[in-house]
């Protein structure tokens, strides 16, 4: 693993998430606390830099914007991020500003309107939670892939700290990458990825060939960015669900 000379991550969040996360290598869960040792939590950490808008801008200028003919939702956000973003090496303002983006998007006034009955609120705080820790990772312009955790392959992540079976893993993979399955689901994330710096791209098509997601920043290339990711994923989900606890005898 190439990894960049950087001290551990820690922030203090508004939810307590589940202690089982401490069972992927380098992250410890103490209520609300996250701390993360990037030499043990990634397989590849090359960049200590993100790109991030201010989350209450984006909710009181970006939010409530209406696409028109002459600008797309996709030019809204990247005008946005073009006058609002910044870049920052603070990991735990990427925490901080991605667990405000996913709490709003997995949020459970959703559910009713779903048409996936099996998918509860309890699911909702498992994505909340795996997305938060996603925004770690990171795609650069060129499409080379820089910053890859654990939670880049949703399915395996999920399964290891949640005990989800494949079935269920998978669905949940759906709903986090499906934009809850219709348009205004979509433009909603696309809005609300604005604080991330980008949109949300996935390398693959559905939960078979799962090949996890990122949020990169727009003009991204995406020919690179497959390349990369079709040369490492596969060994890096089998140690993903090496990490998997077996059910009690």
């Amino acid at each position: 693993m190439t990894i960049i000379d950087t001290a551990a991550i820690t922030v203090v969040l508004p939810e307590a998430f589940d202690e089982r996360w401490s069972r992927l290598p380098g992250i410890h869960i103490d209520g609300r606390r996250i701390a993360i040792d990037p030499a043990e939590y990634f397989f590849r950490f090359e960049s200590n830099t993100w790109l991030l808008a201010d989350w209450e801008l984006v909710k009181s200028q970006l939010l409530e914007a209406r696409e028109t003919t002459e600008s797309a939702v996709e030019q809204l956000a990247l005008d946005f991020i073009k006058a609002h973003a910044e870049s920052t090496s603070d990991a735990s303002r990427v925490l901080s500003t991605a667990y405000e983006v996913y709490a709003y998007l997995f949020r459970a006034e959703h559910l009713d309107t779903l048409g996936l009955p099996q998918i509860t609120a309890e699911h909702l705080r498992m994505l909340r939670e795996a997305a938060t820790l996603m925004a770690l990772n990171k795609v650069e312009l060129d499409g080379h892939i820089s910053n890859v955790g654990p939670c880049w392959f949703f399915p395996a992540a999920t399964s290891v700290v949640f005990d989800l079976d494949d079935e269920m893993g998978g669905m949940l993979d759906e709903v986090y990458h499906g934009g809850w399955f219709n348009e205004h689901r979509r433009i909603e994330s696309i809005k609300a990825h604005a604080a991330l710096g980008g949109r949300l791209v996935h390398g693959c098509q559905s939960v078979p060939d799962q090949s996890g997601g990122v949020v990169a920043p727009y003009g991204a290339l995406m020919a690179n960015f497959r390349d990369d990711l079709a040369a490492f994923k596969s060994g890096w989900i089998e140690q993903v669900y090496a990490h998997r606890v077996s059910p009690a005898a």
